[in-house]
């Protein structure tokens, strides 16, 4: 009674009133909050997918690029096998090559990735024969002048740079130093140190695997669980071998199927097809290891 004699009744409404209104602002701030900050989230989602579908736009592009070059609208000047004289002859070359600061492109370029940009920017309307020609060293000048596409027996990780001289290493396309080369198959290893490319030792042996099984049904599933058993247990001899001479370089060679159980050993594996006693096989997987082929843009 004394609020309404004072007046107070119709304030105190007020004030209720307000801060009624107080909180529905609240509330309707901290929705604006939490939709500013999922709109955010999307935002980046959408960057993310922009990103992505930009990449993928490039992969397209290059394997078009590539499967234009296979139909015969673009093709090398020059192909060639280099023979042991010709491959020297051919990196001396390289390496005289100097220029002002930044007058030569050098790059590595592996096959499981679109061709990088920098590389399509140096090469032009010839990048596709790079990607085709990929894995390989791709060198070119700011002139024109230069092209050329090798294949990397020891590939270095994937690089770009421009730089006044050819960025490259002998170690990568010929045998240096102290190093070691072993041919793996599921039936045979062969394992032979070097000292450049004259071999200093050898080991190798075979292992008898079943013959292709016959009959079908339980006794093939268990033909092939104990040849399985049989080719894993060559894999751990070959390993053993390998981890005994605990080379600092090694090059894995043979079959496809089995090399990459050796990746974690490895300076670099290379599928090669290999046959006939281990001495001689080993000797055919270290030609085909060390063969570089040339391709001019």
């Amino acid at each position: 009674m004394l609020d309404r004699l004072l007046g107070r009744a119709s304030l105190k409404e007020r004030v209720a009133e307000l801060e009624e209104e107080n909180h529905h602002l609240e509330r309707q701030l901290d929705a604006e909050k939490e939709r500013r900050a999922d709109a955010a989230t999307e935002r980046q989602q959408a960057e993310a997918e922009v990103n992505r579908l930009e990449d993928r736009v490039a992969e397209l592009q290059d394997r078009v690029e590539r499967l234009q070059n296979e139909e015969g609208e673009s093709t090398f000047r020059a192909e060639e096998t280099l023979s042991r004289a010709r491959l020297s002859e051919v990196l001396d070359r390289l390496e005289s090559v100097e220029t002002e600061p930044e007058g030569v492109f050098t790059a590595y370029v592996d096959a499981e990735r679109s061709l990088p940009s920098p590389v399509r920017d140096a090469f032009g309307d010839r990048a596709s024969l790079v990607a085709s020609a990929a894995p390989c060293l791709a060198v070119t000048d700011d002139a024109g002048l230069l092209s050329a596409c090798l294949s990397v027996p020891a590939p270095p990780s994937p690089f770009t740079g421009w730089a006044d001289t050819v960025q490259l290493e002998r170690s990568w396309f010929e045998p240096t130093g102290e190093h070691v080369v072993a041919l793996v198959r599921s039936d045979l290893f062969a394992m032979g140190e070097y000292d450049g490319r004259e071999r200093t030792a050898f080991h190798g042996f075979d292992s008898e695997l079943k013959s292709q099984h016959s009959k079908g049904g339980f006794s093939q599933s268990r033909f092939e669980r104990l040849r399985d058993q049989q080719i894993d247990s060559h894999l751990d001899r070959c390993r053993a071998a390998i981890e005994e001479v605990s080379p600092d370089r090694l090059y894995v060679v043979g079959e496809g199927s089995v090399i990459h159980e050796f990746e974690d050993l490895a300076t670099a594996t290379k599928p090669v097809d290999a046959t006939g006693e281990p001495d001689a096989a080993l000797d055919d997987a270290v030609r085909s290891l060390w063969t570089v082929r040339l391709r001019v843009p």
